[in-house]
Order: C-alpha cells, then structure tokens, then sequence
C-alpha cells in the first residue's frame, strides 16, 4: 500500500470535473478556501455512505469556517450524479476516471481500488491532517477547528 502524504507538505494540484457540472481545480482555491478532500471506496456501499452523509450534515458549519468537501474516487460521472441524488449530498463528488490524484495522494491500491483516506488542506494548500479511514476522530475535528 503506498504511503499517505505527510502533514505540512504541499498537496499536489489537480483539475478533475465535478457533479456540480464544473471542473475544480485545487489550487483555485488557494487563499479563499480550506478543503476537506476524501477518497472514498465507492459510491452506495454501507461505510461510504455513513461517512459522507455525516459529512454533508457538516457542511453548514464547515462552510462557516471557510472549509469545503469534496469527494474523490474512480467511479463514473453518471453513477457519482446518483449518488449525490441519493444521499442529497451537499458537496462535489469529483471523477479521478484513471485514479491519477488517488496516485498522487497515495490512496490507489495495487487493483486500482482507492483506499479510504482523509485530508485536509489549508487556504494555502498545505497539508494540515491526513490520515486512513474514516473522518471522526478527535485530530480531525482539532485541526478543523485550527485552520486559519
């Protein structure tokens, strides 16, 4: 399994296109936006959607604090459209078709499956959690509620 991205470095730019009909671009969001970016397993498995629904119950707080969420995984641009319907997701779901950001973030298995993993990247695009699993741990609230 590759390693996940060490805290406090530069998190790799990307452009991949998003359920909201745009392309999003990480670095667009340098300086006005904090980003809560997940890579999930798949779209409509029992743990992916605890995991993002609890997050979309978040995101009115977290939009308060200048953060965002954005998902990430290889599925297609149509399943990720129902997925956001089916769980009324409040955030973007972003298609990675060949998983070439999961590569970059050290989430893409040897079977081109992406293991589940969080990051959180400050308005000046460094690294500030990253961590395997699921969001709810104490550390990931901690570094939301530091971000500056």
């Amino acid at each position: 399994m590759p390693d996940i991205l060490p805290v406090g470095t530069q998190a790799p730019d990307f452009t991949l296109p998003s359920t909201d009909g745009q392309t999003l671009t990480l670095s667009a969001l340098a300086g006005r936006k904090h980003v809560v970016l997940v890579f999930y397993v798949g779209d409509n498995t029992p743990d992916c959607n605890r995991q993002l629904s609890s997050l979309r119950d978040d995101v009115p707080e977290l939009e308060g604090l200048d953060i965002v969420v954005v998902g990430i995984n290889p599925a297609s641009f149509e399943e990720h459209t129902r997925y956001c319907g089916q769980l009324a997701l409040n955030f973007p779901l972003l298609h990675d078709a060949r998983g070439q950001v999961a590569a970059q973030y050290g989430t893409l298995n040897t079977d081109r499956s992406v293991q589940r993993s969080v990051y959180v990247i400050d308005k000046a695009g460094v690294i500030r959690f990253a961590a395997r699993g699921m969001h709810w741990v104490p550390e990931f609230y901690e570094t939301l509620s530091n971000l500056e």
